[in-house]
């Protein structure tokens, strides 16, 4: 396995790992609240990573390889999905979490979770193993 999806999966797993610890600390804990706040930072590096460093790989492949063509134009879509609930999560709750709708910031979560839980089994499943492909072989 290549450096970058070495450091890329074990990006995916702290980020899954903090997820799961604000859930089981508590959205309204002093202490869940922190740790889902320093995953904003946490997240924007990962993708600045995959933008610098996976994606132009794969798009420069694109041009000669319609099945990559494919499966980026399907994450791209799958993309501004979850980068909306993610960007409207944190900005929303940018300034805290007091005083918000415990049953509304509850089901938020669960989806910023769930959105971000099955982007990662997909990027993982495929346009990791895609990238994966195109070192064993060389074409990039």
């Amino acid at each position: 396995m290549s450096i970058l999806i070495e450091e890329l999966k074990k990006e995916h797993s702290e980020i899954v790992a903090t997820l799961n610890e604000v859930k089981e600390l508590g959205i309204l804990s002093e202490e869940g609240q922190d740790k889902l706040m320093s995953l904003e930072v946490s997240l924007l590096a990962h993708l600045g990573i995959e933008d610098d460093q996976l994606y132009p790989v794969l798009k420069k492949e694109a041009e000669h390889y319609n099945s990559i063509k494919d499966t980026l134009e399907l994450f791209a879509m799958d993309m501004e999905n979850v980068s909306k609930i993610v960007l409207e999560f944190f900005e929303k709750y940018s300034e805290g979490f007091s005083g918000m709708d415990i049953k509304e910031l509850s089901e938020e979560f669960d989806n910023l979770l769930a959105a971000l839980t099955k982007r990662i089994r997909n990027e993982e499943e495929s346009l990791y193993e895609e990238y994966e492909a195109l070192k064993r072989s060389d074409r990039s």
